[in-house]
């Protein structure tokens, strides 16, 4: 999937991103960890993001992964998911999907915005 973000875009969600970590603490620190666990077993934001907003994964789906290790995985998504806030984090990535949950994730940690800006493959 190409996807192209405008610096516009992309300085509007790393706004939203900070509205979301001042507002709810908790909420996004628990977001950060599933980005964190998500980069260290090496699978696709993107995967992660259609885990969180419940759309179909499966094309996004690390292929080569021990079925343990996938279901450890969703099993901490589904406790972020469980966060009586919870609704707040999806919304943000409803509004923003259109730049692809890589680069939301990515503002997320802290990249600036102006790196994401122009096409990006997401696979």
């Amino acid at each position: 999937m190409l996807i192209a973000s405008s610096i516009n875009e992309l300085q509007s969600a790393k706004g939203a991103i900070e509205t979301l970590k001042s507002t709810q603490p908790a909420l996004f620190q628990k977001f950060m960890n599933s980005i964190r666990l998500t980069h260290q077993l090496q699978f696709g934001f993107q995967y992660m993001g259609c885990l969180i907003t419940e759309e179909d994964s499966s094309s996004f789906r690390p292929a080569s992964q021990d079925e343990y290790v996938l279901s450890v995985y969703q099993r901490e998504i589904k406790e972020l998911k469980a966060d009586s806030k919870f609704h707040d984090l999806k919304q943000l990535l409803a509004s923003y999907k259109q730049i692809s949950y890589a680069n939301i994730c990515k503002l997320a940690m802290g990249t600036d915005p102006k790196t994401l800006v122009g096409p990006t493959y997401i696979r």
